[in-house]
């Protein structure tokens, strides 16, 4: 069973018992357990059940397991004949959560 759901403006493929990284929430301490409602479609075993928006009375279970910080970004700009280099780097904050369930 897996279920496509809308968190943070992003949609993800979910199922039970595994991980996903998504944007930092900064509103969830580690060990809460969050609820997500936008789920947009549920495979349950070849019964495919599509929202329209959303899957009504449907929801996803998740538990914060931690907020990590993903690999350097280079960022590099250059023109060429002219001397002008640029570099940056850019490390993108996310949150790790823990799919329990998906309540359909």
């Amino acid at each position: 069973m897996y279920a496509i759901v809308e968190i943070l403006g992003q949609q993800f493929k979910v199922e039970a018992g595994k991980r996903l990284f998504i944007h930092r929430m900064a509103e969830a301490d580690r060990g809460a357990v969050v609820e997500f409602d936008k789920v947009l479609m549920i495979d349950n075993e070849g019964a495919i059940t599509v929202g329209a928006p959303v899957v009504a009375g449907a929801k996803v279970v998740c538990e914060v397991l931690s907020h990590v910080r993903g690999e350097k970004v280079i960022v590099f700009h250059k023109k060429r004949r002219k001397g002008y280099r640029k570099r940056n780097g850019h490390r993108q904050d996310f949150t790790e959560l823990f799919i329990k369930e998906i309540v359909a």
